[in-house]
């Protein structure tokens, strides 16, 4: 949870209301946040010193990580002020930046906007700064999704372009020093910054780093990492060019509006933005920022039933406002209006959250619940507990294993070939070992026995635990099935004790050995993992005699065990559980 400090004479000032320490924290409470630490209230603390209230702000409420956002916000809650009407000013010639097909190698995304005859004081600079360092820190996740730029307007000359250049290409003076680096420079000198070396990995192997150039090719920023003293903003400074750089629209976009909206109050005509014009590589262009208010319906019935209380939707609409969203009723819906500073906002569920700030949790009725409702565990997990129960009263040692996996221990180890219809990939893998989403639990349960090579002979472990499939007709593109997988290991192979584990698995389950109406039967098969002429297929025919390959059973191939580093024969089954239900 995000904390921040504000100044207690400015903040009480603001709500025109000198609370003491336990009304603020009540208030702060009522409002949903929590007010941790007042220092006027600490040993030692010196009147002549400026108070400062410690608060811990919710994670997604973006809004209130400066001043300006909590503030106003507090304003609008206790009905001192209305909500702000943000606008982005119409202009014949906006500001434009062109961005550079080389951008998609390292950051491909680009926005930007104007704050025009700004005002800055002390505080308002130092607000303003924090802002961008909160931002950057939660959001932006540490500037790796998304990297913000000021600049001193009036020092630069548009039209900008944004370009990925190879770093020799690239020289400057960084914000606050004297001297000019090239891009490879620049890396070696902040190696000793402790603010800025931690950002150094993002663009550091990269062929081409990331620039924005103004007209006369003067380097503005070397994005993610440090702006260009050039064009470096002061108390002095009027007009405000922000460009933010990311690899998400989406976050982009919110970092944009919540830096505009936090401070465009302070322009000579409040709450004002001017647009930046973006050109893309393929000659399409936008405009930002979109100020525009999102639109979202819901009714009194949902909002009154999730939460517990009884209200029209005049109430409801009026509670709403004091939450900073304007809502309207009609024919039984509520159509409710969300500002640009609300992107924490996705679903009803929201609205109806803070429709319980602003109704007051304390004054939600306490009443009993009268509804009867008696526990029970799902199909498929039952079905679970009885293939293990038989499994482990059969003297076999359960295993938990991990549902990432390298993709080769999944494909070419147990030499099978990756058709692209069965794996489902993670797009960027921290470490080689969590490469994608098992298919098999084959695998984990190898690395099991080999990691367990001090155990005494025989080793006998299962797992009965979620594979995951591509399925095209989900929703997701994915799907999970329920597998169950025992591995036998020890001088010789011992077919026979994998067999019987699974013939007694089946007669839990109600299910004969038959190849006549209901049961199961094994059919020849060669599986790559498998010895040739040592596999079969396990197949179960239904009630309705539908026939269904639950898996595979055999004796492992001996590529198989040296892969993973084992020297015991080892037979195996691994079987889909699911038809059973």
């Amino acid at each position: 949870m995000p904390t921040i400090h504000i100044d207690k004479k400015d903040l009480f000032d603001y709500l025109d209301n000198q609370f003491d320490t336990e009304q603020f924290r009540e208030l702060c409470f009522e409002f949903g946040i929590e007010l941790e630490e007042d220092s006027s209230e600490e040993d030692g603390f010196i009147e002549s010193d400026r108070a400062q209230l410690k608060i811990d702000i919710p994670a997604n409420r973006y809004d209130l990580l400066c001043f300006e956002g909590l503030s106003r916000a507090l304003g609008v809650f206790l009905g001192r002020e209305g909500v702000p009407n943000y606008r982005v000013i119409t202009t014949k010639s906006p500001q434009r930046i062109t961005v550079a097909k080389e951008c998609a190698q390292v950051r491909p995304l680009v926005v930007g906007a104007i704050l025009r005859n700004f005002r800055f004081n002390q505080d308002r600079y130092q607000s303003f700064i924090d802002l961008q360092d909160k931002l950057h820190s939660n959001l932006c996740r540490k500037r790796t999704l998304v990297a913000i730029g000021t600049h001193d307007l009036d020092t630069v000359s548009g039209p900008f372009t944004y370009e990925a250049r190879k770093p020799e290409d690239i020289s400057f003076v960084p914000l606050n020093q004297t001297e000019e680096m090239d891009g490879h420079q620049l890396i070696e000198f902040y190696e000793s910054d402790m603010q800025i070396k931690k950002f150094l990995n993002i663009i550091r192997d990269s062929p081409v780093f990331p620039v924005i150039y103004d007209s006369r090719r003067t380097v503005m920023s070397l994005p993610p990492l440090i702006n260009s003293e050039h064009s470096k903003i002061n108390l002095d400074t009027r007009n405000i060019f922000i460009e933010i750089t990311a690899t998400d629209m989406t976050k982009v976009n919110i970092v944009l509006n919540i830096m505009l909206t936090m401070f465009s109050g302070y322009c000579d005509e409040p709450f004002t933005v001017e647009p930046v014009e973006v050109v893309y590589p393929d000659g399409t262009t936008k405009l930002y920022p979109d100020l525009a208010l999102r639109e979202m319906k819901t009714t009194a019935e949902y909002l009154n039933g999730i939460i517990g209380i009884e209200m029209s939707d005049e109430e409801i609409a009026r509670l709403l406002g004091k939450m900073a969203l304007e809502a309207s009723a009609e024919s039984g819906e509520i159509t409710v209006k969300i500002p640009p500073t609300r992107p924490d906002i996705l679903q009803e569920c929201d609205i109806a959250e803070d429709l319980a700030i602003a109704f007051g949790y304390n004054r939600i009725p306490r009443v009993q619940n009268n509804e009867a409702t008696v526990g029970a565990p799902l199909p498929l997990n039952n079905l679970s507990d009885i293939v293990r129960r038989e499994i482990a009263m059969a003297g076999w040692t359960e295993a938990l294993t991990l549902s990432l996996c390298s993709h080769d221990e999944n494909f070419k180890y147990l030499r099978r070939a990756d058709n692209g219809l069965e794996a489902v990939l993670l797009e960027n893998p921290h470490v080689i070992e969590n490469q994608m989403c098992r298919t098999l639990l084959m695998p984990g349960l190898l690395k099991t026995v080999r990691e367990n090579k001090r155990h005494p002979n025989p080793v006998r472990v299962f797992e009965v635990s979620d594979v995951v499939l591509k399925d095209a007709e989900r929703e997701r593109g994915a799907v999970n099935q329920r597998h169950a997988c025992a591995l036998y290991s020890s001088d010789e192979a011992r077919f026979e004790v994998i067999q019987g584990l699974l013939d007694a698995i089946m007669r839990a389950l109600n299910v004969p050995r038959s190849k006549l109406g209901k049961g199961y039967y094994l059919e020849e098969s060669e599986y790559s993992m498998y010895l040739p002429g040592r596999s079969a297929s396990v197949i179960y025919t239904d009630e309705l005699n539908h026939r269904v390959v639950l898996g595979s059973i055999g004796i492992i191939h001996p590529e198989v065990l040296s892969n993973f580093e084992l020297k015991n024969p080892i037979s195996c089954f691994e079987i889909n559980i699911e038809p059973f239900l």
